[in-house]
């Protein structure tokens, strides 16, 4: 059986950071271990998964690749658009 595949909008850092955690636990990954494997340091995983707004984007991006994740972007209507 093929395994389902879910995405999540992300709309803050906080769901980037609970998103990181979730893979991290499902993995049954310590922070140590998980930052050892993606090349970060513990400290810079626990204010990724905190959500901290200040986290650099390229460490980011290889937690994201190091857990199995993918960071995709594609088109929305904006806010204040009014078409459908």
């Amino acid at each position: 059986m093929p395994k389902t595949v879910t995405t999540t909008n992300l709309l803050s850092v906080k769901d980037l950071g609970k998103a990181v955690r979730e893979a991290r636990a499902a993995m049954k990954l310590r922070q140590a271990e998980a930052a050892l494997l993606c090349g970060v340091g513990v400290r810079f995983l626990s204010d990724l998964e905190r959500g901290k707004e200040t986290v650099r984007m390229g460490p980011a991006l290889k937690v994201i690749q190091g857990l199995g994740l993918a960071l995709t972007l594609g088109p929305k209507r904006p806010f204040w658009s009014k078409s459908p």
